[in-house]
């Protein structure tokens, strides 16, 4: 063996992190196929590689028997002891078979198995690099598209983003510059497989860890996230400071930092509410813009009666039903909403022990802009439960 492989082996063992003795093993291992495929040999062979003075041997291995029955495998306690009187029966002979152009082979041979390791050594690098970022955002280049995929490339790695995973409104571009959250990592034979997401509500909360110190610190926390991608997103905050505004923390001055996120995310309008423990006060917070004049809770069934004046009972439930959707995910409690005309009709408004209004207008962040509504009948009431996959 040349002195240059074992210097280009000690090279890789530095730069790749590939220990040399494991790639002179894999190389021993690729030699005894190498020899039994090019010379037509079925014999038992070892390769012998002294990495130290650069040698390599082939050896045929027999057993030592009383009785030969194959002579590519055996040979004879009487022959075997000619050639060294300790051998005994049930001993391993070993005697030398280098073809004489073998190091040409090898030379190929070795060649071959140091590409592979190194690739696979780097395949594993990536996958350990990628699979320790599950969940974690990351900047990527568009570089192509199919009916079914968007690939974009994180630098070492092509990831894919699905279909179903994109935010449809948007039109991707080749070199077009995105962020993406980074949902599974898969090792494959081809290599580490890296899936990301648009859509994913991780990507939201993400987005506003980077763009809000005192969520990345830590200072103010961000309880539930429910996102429609692309449309609207609702987010309730919390913070155990009392000199900190969680909402106002995340809005930024003149609303910088949540405009921010929302050019990253097509424009998406996202809405910011205060957390609480009590489901009377959340529910209440989740339903802004809209007022809200009483939340009724049944523990049992995790479900609440809300209702809010008439002339704002569209304003609750939104266009389409998604400010009620959205609330209901975010809270994760049933919501049924009532016009203050229907729920007095109904006996359940007001109730014999009036409670105070919750309060919703100092409690969130929101884009009066956008809060378009369906048109609602008097008798129309909104009854939704929050979505399991929240």
């Amino acid at each position: 063996m040349s002195s240059d492989l074992l210097d280009a082996l000690t090279a890789l063992e530095k730069q790749k992190g590939i220990s040399r003795d494991v790639l002179l093993e894999a190389i021993e291992a690729a030699l005894v196929t190498a020899y039994k495929r090019n010379f037509n040999q079925a014999q038992n062979v070892r390769v012998d590689m002294n990495a130290d003075i650069g040698s390599m041997k082939v050896l045929a291995r027999k057993d030592v028997v009383e009785e030969v029955e194959d002579e590519r495998l055996q040979i004879s306690i009487e022959d075997a002891q000619r050639v060294n009187p300790a051998y005994e029966i049930g001993d391993i002979l070993e005697e030398e078979v280098t073809p004489k152009d073998f190091g040409r082979i090898a030379a190929q041979t070795a060649k071959q198995v140091v590409t592979q390791r190194v690739r696979e050594a780097e395949r594993g690098m990536i996958y350990d690099e990628y699979v320790d970022r599950e969940e974690d955002i990351v900047n990527g280049i568009v570089e192509r598209t199919d009916p079914r995929n968007l690939y974009v490339s994180l630098g070492k790695v092509e990831a894919v983003l699905p279909l179903s995973e994109q935010i449809q409104a948007e039109n991707y571009k080749p070199h077009d510059r995105i962020k993406v959250f980074i949902t599974k990592v898969e090792r494959t034979s081809r290599g580490p497989q890296v899936f990301v997401s648009r859509t994913h509500p991780g990507l939201l909360r993400r987005l506003f860890e980077l763009e809000v110190p005192e969520i990345y610190e830590g200072i103010v926390e961000i309880k539930t996230i429910a996102r429609e991608a692309g449309d609207r997103s609702k987010i309730s905050v919390h913070t155990t400071h009392e000199d900190v505004d969680p909402i106002g923390s995340c809005v930024g001055a003149r609303g910088a930092r949540v405009q921010s996120i929302s050019t990253e995310l097509n424009d998406e309008k996202i809405d910011i509410v205060e957390w609480s423990e009590d489901p009377v006060v959340f529910v209440a917070n989740a339903l802004s813009p809209s007022q809200v004049l009483d939340v009724q809770v049944n523990e049992e069934e995790r479900s609440t009666v809300v209702v809010v004046p008439d002339y704002q009972l569209s304003l609750a439930i939104g266009k389409r039903g998604q400010n009620a959707r959205l609330a209901a995910k975010l809270t994760g409690w049933k919501i049924d909403i009532k016009s203050e005309e229907d729920a007095r009709e109904l006996g359940i408004y007001p109730r014999e022990v009036e409670t105070e209004a919750p309060v919703t207008e100092e409690v969130s962040y929101y884009d009066e802009d956008i809060y378009e509504s369906d048109e609602v009948t008097e008798d129309e009431s909104f009854d939704l439960y929050r979505d399991e996959e929240q």
